[in-house]
């Protein structure tokens, strides 16, 4: 070693942020840097079952006065530590390197290419051989102290993240690639000396700090200290079972455990483990057991465990009955085999049989969830690791634009995203030559306008069956609801965008918001607007495709769009002419059964909403007087909001809307059009511009633009929908309403009054 300080400090390791992973830093506490007499960018070397060096750089700002030493999951591999171990931290000096040999880290991966570029990603970073490093680097890392952007910066033009095994380096020690290095690269994977665990570390899972804990103490635990275990006279934890939506690193996860508690790794998929003779399953499962016993500290990792252990009172065939039952023995013999533990995912946990399900066999199960938006931009810093984005790219704008996206959907935006690039950069490409020009390689960057147009492409893939186009209507296409629009921007978006604000004051926001009042006035555009201005998942449906013959069928259906909103959270879900799927339970209208089910379940999931965090019901009708009673009450439909006919002002502005781009003549007069317009809803203003436009098509298909004359002609063939009785019935209904959603009625009484059951005259 090269003059190495005979100063040592042990410290313990913790984690790195994501963000940092790959760049050969480690955070040391400021106390130990003095202690050391190191300042930010000297290298230092940590000293585990292995030695590898880092360059030294302050703590985070939540680590101050913590004796912490943080760094990322390939240095603890080359370390061979993991979270949580003590190592030892000395200064040591770095000697330029006089020739580095790199290799492929993962079989199976053939690289070629220009030593150049490996030469500037890794410039003035300290080495030794067996070394596992990665070529990522193009993003700045957060605060970085002066002086130090030459050693852990690589160029804008960084390559893609690839893993790399230091096969040699010259001199021996400690070393650094400066201008005289001479680079090689050879083209595959070669075994290191001493084999180095690297492939999926805790660095490359975004969004489930909370998750990876609980895993930690339930897996690497017992599989790394037994004697914890023994000396408290308990046995440790046999298994766990993963849930939760597709595509949320439930996979990823098990491995990255596995490498990190340095244990071998066994995997079971489902279906591979069938086979076609007599007690050949029972057989293929009782091997990798045996397997995994021998080299203990093992995993065994069980994908899709719903395939091989259904309930087996539900399935008709005895091979699959043999096959759980094998399984059963299996887990429960376990007490036999030290350091073993069963790792099992699956995304429908109701599917396996209840005899897995206890402690003894899986004593824990830990649901893997849709990341929020801190987990979804450390899903997207991980995945845009070795990319080169554009100087306008803002991860955490994307990661708050992703709501309902799982790390699977994040992995296929980025790709998308990188695509779109290519796809710009064709025209500059000879697709003759074989090879791309280095000019062009280095200036691709991926743009904001790439993933913007990628955003159009993916969408969450929990939302898969129910996606609606997402829409486009803005708070400015909404004219003459002014006060709607009000509560609806209160009871809507301020909580989807601002949950805090109502936590601070310990306040619920708003389950649900009914929007009634005559047709055409705008209800169904009111809803689309607050979905695309609250930035959330928007799920539009309607009783057609709730309702269905089969018994049972409607309340499933509407139990699942529910549970669906859930998980791709914030949602707003949108049900037009409510009062055909509610109706009045008891009143004898339509198939009582059917709809009483159907209140019923729709009932209880709006009272369930009070722990769902950002789901909020929109309903739209006409005739709120048929609407369950039970559903208008505080704590399911909160909000009872009158949509009327719009007052001149507002029909001024609904005109003014509607001919945004109709080219009107000079003596066009919108303010007119709109005193002579009363009591028009806003169907019928469009109605009366469509009309006009009509008209002056009529005069000569070359017309430029549309006079008021031929307003005044549309004016005199369209008639208000809204007569003013109708409008009378629907105000003093309005009144009524609030007094009755908070009393107490008989299931199906209709109060003397109100409206007749086919609603106002002219309401259809």
């Amino acid at each position: 070693m090269a003059d190495a300080d005979e100063r040592t400090i042990r410290l313990q390791v913790a984690n790195a942020r994501p963000e940092d992973s790959g760049r050969g830093i480690a955070h040391l506490p400021r106390s130990v840097m003095a202690a050391l007499g190191v300042g930010d960018g000297d290298v230092v070397e940590i000293v585990g079952k292995k030695t590898t060096p880092a360059r030294a750089v302050g703590p985070y700002a939540e680590d101050e006065g913590l004796e912490l030493l943080r760094i990322d999951g390939l240095q603890r591999a080359n370390a061979g530590v993991g979270s949580g171990d003590f190592v030892e931290v000395r200064r040591v000096e770095s000697k330029a390197a006089t020739r580095v040999v790199f290799a492929p880290a993962q079989q199976n991966l053939r690289l070629q290419g220009s030593t150049n570029a490996l030469k500037r990603t890794f410039f003035g970073r300290p080495l030794c051989a067996g070394d596992v490093v990665a070529t990522a680097g193009h993003q700045r890392v957060q605060n970085m102290p002066p002086g130090m952007e030459r050693f852990v910066n690589a160029p804008a033009y960084a390559l893609q993240e690839i893993r790399l095994t230091v096969v040699s380096a010259s001199p021996k020690g400690v070393v650094h690639i400066d201008e005289h290095t001479d680079v090689e690269l050879r083209p595959e994977y070669e075994e290191p000396d001493a084999a180095r665990r690297a492939d999926v570390t805790y660095d490359d899972i975004g969004g489930m700090a909370t998750t990876i804990d609980q895993l930690r103490e339930m897996v690497e635990l017992p599989l790394r200290y037994p004697e914890l275990f023994e000396r408290l006279g308990v046995e440790p934890p046999k298994g766990v079972l993963l849930h939760g939506p597709p595509g949320t690193g439930k996979t990823r996860l098990a491995r990255a455990v596995a490498n990190e508690s340095d244990a071998q790794f066994f995997l079971i998929n489902g279906p591979e483990i069938m086979g076609s003779a007599y007690g050949e399953s029972e057989q293929r499962l009782r091997q990798v057991f045996e397997e995994a016993t021998k080299a203990a500290p093992s995993i065994v990792f069980i994908d899709e465990i719903d395939s091989i252990a259904p309930k087996r009172g539900q399935v008709s065939g005895e091979a699959e009955k043999r096959l759980v039952a094998q399984l059963l023995t299996l887990m429960d013999g376990l007490e036999a085999r030290a350091n073993l533990v069963v790792i099992a995912a699956t995304n429908r946990p109701e599917a396996i049989d209840e005899a897995l399900r206890r402690p003894g066999r899986f004593d824990r199960e830990i649901v893997v969830g849709v990341p929020d938006e801190r987990g979804r931009r450390e899903i997207l810093g991980i995945h845009t690791r070795g990319m080169p984005l554009g100087d306008r790219v803002d991860l955490d704008e994307l990661a708050r634009t992703t709501f309902g996206f799982v790390g699977a959907d994040l992995s296929a935006l980025t790709r998308e995203a990188a695509i779109e690039t290519v796809r710009r950069m064709m025209p500059r490409l000879n697709l003759e030559d074989r090879t791309i020009p280095a000019e062009v390689l280095e200036t691709l960057a991926v743009t904001r306008e790439d993933f913007m147009e990628a955003l159009k492409r993916v969408q969450p893939s929990a939302m898969r069956e129910v996606m609606v186009q997402a829409p486009t209507t803005q708070w400015s296409d909404v004219g003459g609801l002014d006060d709607a629009q009000m509560r609806l921007k209160e009871g809507v978006e301020l909580p989807l965008k601002d949950p805090d604000a109502f936590r601070r004051l310990g306040i619920r926001p708003a389950k649900g918001f009914l929007l009634y009042g005559p047709p055409g006035t705008g209800k169904t555009l009111l809803a689309k607007a607050v979905a695309r201005e609250a930035q959330a998942n928007f799920i539009a449906t309607k009783s057609s495709d709730l309702l269905s013959k089969w018994y049972g069928e409607s309340e499933q259906q509407i139990s699942r769009l529910f549970a669906r909103a859930r998980q791709v959270a914030p949602t707003v879900i949108f049900i037009d002419e409510l009062d055909s799927l509610v109706p009045a339970r008891g009143g004898g209208l339509g198939e009582p059964q059917v709809t009483e089910r159907v209140v019923n379940t729709i009932l209880a999931e709006m009272d369930g909403l009070e722990e769902l965090q950002s789901v909020v019901v929109i309903g739209a009708t006409n005739r709120p007087n048929l609407v369950d009673p039970a559903l208008l009450r505080p704590g399911r439909f909160d909000e009872l909001i009158y949509v009327g006919v719009p007052s001149a002002e507002g029909r001024r502005r609904i005109l003014s809307i509607q001919t945004q781009k109709m080219p009107l003549a000079d003596d066009v007069d919108l303010d007119a059009i709109a005193a002579r317009a009363e009591r028009f809803t806003g169907a019928d203003l469009e109605d009366v511009v469509r009309r006009a436009g009509l008209i002056a098509l009529r005069e000569s298909l070359e017309t430029r633009a549309v006079r008021h004359e031929h307003f005044e002609r549309a004016l005199a063939e369209s008639r208000a929908s809204v007569t003013p009785e109708v409008e009378r019935e629907y105000e003093q209904m309005a009144a009524r309403l609030k007094q009755e959603a908070n009393a107490i009625q008989p299931i199906g009484f209709i109060a003397p009054g109100q409206l007749s059951p086919r609603g106002p005259k002219g309401s259809d």
